[in-house]
């Protein structure tokens, strides 16, 4: 089977007026205000991104900036993933509707759910103990809502249902650029 590539009906991908690339973090984020800043003033924006991922509450921020410039702006904002659009990648591509993501060709995202990594040290009167360990429990709790509100804006739109995603996110789910077509994740391959 031939995969259709159809870059040339996106000409404005050609050259995104942000690109970035490597671990989501701050200085990520950084990277990406100073670039959204420099950007032209209106018309489309393009946003690419390669990354095997990072902190999801950079990724969050990013997307909300994306979010806020399109609903304050009307501006319209267009995802272009390149080569790996893993974990906070994936955060930061359910920023946009699945109507402006773009992936390019041999790309995969993989979606997984939120890693915590922790120790609760318990010391001290037994009185005191009790609430180390319901902060650490709603600290989980809420993890688990944010990371809920990420997928269902993920497939908002896409032939994944919410619970097909919820059940293959824990074992790391990768999916091909023409799955991730096929699936509606995004609109088009270039």
């Amino acid at each position: 089977m031939t995969e259709n590539h159809n870059a040339a009906a996106y000409p404005l991908l050609a050259v995104p007026h942000i690109q970035l690339h490597g671990t989501v973090d701050e200085m990520m984020y950084a990277n990406f205000k100073d670039q959204l800043a420099a950007a032209p003033g209106d018309g489309p924006i393009v946003v690419s991104i390669t990354t095997l991922g990072g902190d999801p509450e950079m990724a969050r921020a990013m997307g909300d900036s994306i979010r806020l410039l399109r609903e304050y702006t009307g501006r319209e904002a267009l995802f272009l993933g390149k080569v790996a659009v893993y974990s906070a990648g994936a955060t930061f591509m359910s920023a946009f509707p699945v109507d402006k993501r773009f992936l390019t060709r041999n790309s995969r995202i993989m979606i997984h759910e939120r890693i915590m990594n922790s120790t609760v040290q318990l010391s001290g009167p037994l009185n005191t103990l009790a609430p180390v360990l319901k902060a650490k429990l709603n600290e989980i709790e809420d993890s688990i809502r944010i990371q809920e509100e990420g997928f269902a804006d993920l497939v908002r739109g896409s032939k994944v249902p919410l619970d097909e995603l919820k059940q293959r996110a824990p074992n790391n789910w990768y999916i091909e650029a023409a799955e991730a077509r096929e699936l509606g994740l995004v609109l088009d391959i270039i």
